[in-house]
C-alpha cells in the first residue's frame, strides 16, 4: 500500500505539469503578412494589381513591343478601321500605327500620371506630418494655407497653373503636384493629429525623445499606410486630369504618342473611324479603373476592424 502511494506521489509533479504544460501556440501572423493575406483574397483587387503591373511593364517595354515605328506616317494609310492588314488597330489621321502609339504612349501616359503623385505624396506627407505634430498656431499657419489651394476644383486649378506656366510636359508635372499637395497634406494631417495623442507617444515624449525621434520612430510606421492608400486612389484622378492638360493643348506636344494627345487629334475622326478615335480614350478608362480598384482592395486590405 505504501509502495503504491509512494509511486503515485512521485508521478504526481510530473503528470501536473505535463497537465499544465501549454500547448504550442500557433506563431502570430504580422500586420503586413495579414494585410497581404486579406488582399490577395479580394478578386477584384488581384486582378486590378494584374492589370496596373500589366500596364507598367507595358510602359517599360513598349518601345521594343512596339510592332512599327509609332510616329512613322503615311497619307495612304490614313485612318485605317481596326483589323487591317498589318494595322490590327487601324491607323491615325496622319497613317501612323495606333496599336505601336497605344503601347510606346503607355510609358509616358503613366510616367506623367504617376509622377505628380509621388511627388505630392513626399512633399504632402512631411507638410502634413509637420502641422499634425505641431499642432497649435503652427497647425492653423499651414492648414490655412493649405485650404486655399484646397478650395479651388481639380480641374480648374490645374488648368490655370499650367495655363500660367505653359506647355509641356515638366510644367504639367509642376501644375499637377502642386494640386495634389493639399489634398494628401490635409489626410496627413489628419491621421498625424489622431497618432500624436497615443499613450506611446506620450510616453516617448516623457522620457526625453526629441520630436525628430518620435516622428521618425513612433508616427511614421502609423500614418503612412494611410496616406499611400489615399495618394494611390489619386493616380486615377492623375491620369485624367494629365490626359484632360494634354487634351486642351495644354501637356504634351505633338508628335509624342500621349493618350490624352491622341484623343485631342483624333476628336475629327470620331465620325469616320469612331472605333479607332474610342481605343486612347479606353485605355485612359482602364488604368484609371484599374488604379481605383487597386486602391479600394488596399483600404479594405488595411482596415482590421472585423
Amino acid at each position: 500500500m505504501s509502495t503504491v502511494l509512494a509511486s503515485s506521489s512521485s508521478s504526481s509533479p510530473s503528470s501536473a505539469a505535463a497537465a499544465v504544460e501549454p500547448l504550442p501556440a500557433h506563431r502570430s501572423r504580422g500586420y503586413w503578412a495579414s494585410v497581404w493575406l486579406r488582399f490577395r483574397r479580394d478578386p477584384v483587387a488581384v486582378g486590378a494589381a494584374i492589370v496596373v503591373l500589366l500596364l507598367i511593364a507595358l510602359a517599360v517595354f513598349g518601345p521594343w513591343l512596339a510592332p512599327s515605328d509609332p510616329y512613322q506616317s503615311s497619307m495612304l494609310k490614313r485612318l485605317k478601321p481596326i483589323g487591317t492588314e498589318g494595322l490590327p488597330l487601324g491607323s491615325d489621321e496622319l497613317g501612323r500605327d495606333m496599336l505601336s502609339r497605344l503601347i510606346v504612349g503607355a510609358r509616358l501616359s503613366l510616367f506623367i500620371g504617376i509622377t505628380p503623385v509621388l511627388c505630392a505624396f513626399a512633399l504632402g506627407t512631411v507638410i502634413g506630418i509637420v502641422a499634425g505634430y505641431a499642432g497649435g498656431i503652427a497647425n492653423t499657419l499651414i492648414m490655412r494655407t493649405i485650404d486655399v489651394f484646397y478650395a479651388f476644383p481639380s480641374v480648374l486649378l490645374a488648368i490655370a497653373l499650367s495655363g500660367t506656366l505653359g506647355a509641356g510636359v515638366v510644367n504639367s508635372l509642376i501644375s499637377l503636384t502642386i494640386v495634389f499637395i493639399p489634398q494628401i497634406a490635409r489626410v496627413a494631417e489628419s491621421v498625424t493629429t489622431q497618432v500624436r495623442t497615443r499613450d506611446y507617444v506620450e510616453a516617448a515624449r516623457a522620457s526625453g525623445a526629441s520630436p525628430f525621434t518620435i516622428v521618425r520612430v513612433h508616427v511614421l510606421g502609423n500614418v503612412l499606410g494611410p496616406i499611400f492608400v489615399y495618394a494611390t486612389s489619386l493616380i486615377a484622378v492623375s491620369m485624367i486630369l494629365a490626359s484632360g492638360l494634354s487634351f486642351l493643348g495644354l501637356g504634351v506636344k505633338p508628335p509624342e504618342p500621349e493618350w490624352g494627345l491622341m484623343l485631342n487629334t483624333l476628336r475629327t475622326a470620331i465620325y469616320v473611324q469612331p472605333w479607332v478615335a474610342a481605343l486612347p480614350g479606353a485605355m485612359i478608362f482602364i488604368t484609371s479603373i484599374s488604379f481605383n480598384l487597386l486602391s479600394d482592395g488596399l483600404r479594405s486590405a488595411m482596415d482590421n476592424k472585423g
